[in-house]
């Protein structure tokens, strides 16, 4: 996200952060290697989803809600919508403190890394990313936040 151009939407800073939570939620590798070991700087899944739904309240509404401003049209917000839910459900399911193992052993956890790959491709290729870049660390996304 080094060099994504989402200063253009209204609420980049709220943009980034969902991108960055879709990013690690819709890579298994990632998952893996950084989360189930507790490598530092990447969070675990309850950041990723505090993140996703924090500022935006994609917990309580729509992320059509939020077309011109987070998200470029329709079609991101539908898919964006479609992994929130899927990740919600788990999370209400093992619990928000629930290990990492316990989202990643869910029966229904393929189908939300599945959903949080698609929402991500999407937004990564909106805005003119390669989505098969490995998640940054969230000391990364701190700087692009403060960063213009």
């Amino acid at each position: 996200m080094g060099s994504m151009p989402v200063h253009d939407m209204p609420w980049w800073r709220w943009r980034s952060n969902v991108r960055s939570a879709l990013h690690m939620l819709s890579d298994p590798d990632f998952q893996r290697d950084c989360w189930a070991t507790g490598r530092p700087g990447y969070g675990d899944v309850t950041d990723a989803v505090y993140r996703l739904v924090e500022d935006t309240w994609l917990d309580n509404w729509s992320a059509e809600k939020y077309v011109g401003t987070i998200f470029r049209d329709s079609q991101e917000a539908a898919l964006v919508d479609t992994a929130v839910l899927r990740v919600l459900r788990i999370m209400h399911q093992v619990g928000a403190d629930a290990p990492v193992v316990s989202y990643m052993e869910h029966h229904a956890w393929p189908e939300a890394v599945r959903a949080a790959r698609d929402a991500h491709v999407r937004l990564a290729t909106n805005d003119e990313e390669d989505p098969n870049e490995p998640p940054r660390s969230l000391d990364v996304l701190a700087i692009m936040l403060h960063s213009v």
